[in-house]
């Protein structure tokens, strides 16, 4: 599983379909380096280089371009957008990774967002605990931790990834008080079993990752071989009600394609209403009819 990740097969050349920008992300930039798809937050791409080129990558139409960092010009031109938008409260700096870049070049993004008022949480996406576990320093982790609140964002997709060194860098960072998510991605042939996906989520929680989103794979040309039935992805999320704790169960996303955003899919427990109750089905599939009470006016009393 963690191969097919990394190397390429023949299937990303004879399983056709797909675009090469699903999400639309070269429609939804109304700055250079900034992707911008919800009221209230963005995304800054400040890399196009990662320790491992995934072959499952949303971005890999940047792949095969000169690799580079993004340059301080268009990182200057994204800030000061979000400081001329002050709706603007969560920014997420990504890439590519944004962990290849030196750690000063880092700090500068970090503290001259910090400096912006109206910005109340950053957040960092990047695989590098998974792909290069060694990046996260003791240097590194205190550095962001002078920036909170800030969150860090990584992709952990099989439980095999779980290694001594991943396990230590997610528990520096937690040791530092930085929140960590994993965002899966759901892979045909890779992480598409509930007994993998549950293994994956509760050995997370052991190193004080929280599993936050399952990302349905994305229509992206030359991946469609990763693509499951969103069908699977419910039996995933149904198995995990009933067989594990609610931290150990993330949202189920599918990224809407055209930049039109994030939409949770869920198993259907509502079965019916009625004037004055819901019929719903329990994780062990049994049907049970539950009040459905008009609230009172607690003013009145």
């Amino acid at each position: 599983p963690i191969k097919l990740q990394a190397i390429p097969l023949i299937a990303e050349l004879t399983v056709s379909g797909g675009t090469l920008d699903p999400m639309g992300e070269e429609y939804t930039s109304p700055a250079p380096a900034i992707t911008r798809r919800y009221p209230d937050r963005l995304i800054i791409l400040a890399s196009n280089i990662c320790p491992t080129y995934c072959r499952h990558c949303q971005r890999r139409r940047l792949l095969g371009q000169k690799d580079h960092h993004t340059d301080w010009g268009k990182i200057e031109s994204s800030i000061k957008y979000i400081r001329d938008n002050p709706e603007i409260r969560d920014v997420l700096i990504t890439g590519g990774d944004p962990l290849t870049r030196e750690d000063e070049d880092i700090e500068r993004m970090l503290s001259t967002l910090r400096k912006i008022d109206h910005v109340e949480i950053i957040r960092i996406g990047s695989r590098t605990p998974v792909t290069m576990p060694q990046r996260i320093t003791p240097e590194l982790v205190k550095m962001l931790s002078k920036y909170h609140p800030f969150f860090f964002n990584t992709q952990f997709n099989h439980p095999r990834e779980i290694t001594p060194d991943s396990a230590r860098a997610c528990q520096m960072l937690a040791d530092a008080g930085i929140p960590m998510g994993n965002q899966m991605v759901l892979l045909n042939g890779i992480n598409d079993r509930c007994s993998v996906v549950k293994a994956l989520n509760q050995e997370l929680l052991k190193i004080r990752v929280k599993p936050y989103y399952i990302f349905h794979a994305k229509e992206i040309k030359g991946a469609l071989h990763f693509v499951t039935s969103v069908d699977k992805g419910i039996e995933i999320m149904e198995f995990l009600r009933g067989y594990t704790s609610g931290l150990a169960i993330p949202a189920y996303i599918i990224n809407a394609p055209h930049g039109l955003g994030k939409t949770p899919i869920l198993p259907q427990y509502v079965l019916s209403r009625g004037p004055d109750f819901i019929t719903i089905r329990t994780w062990e599939n049994k049907v049970i009819r539950y009040p459905n009470r008009r609230e009172v006016d607690i003013r009145q009393f």
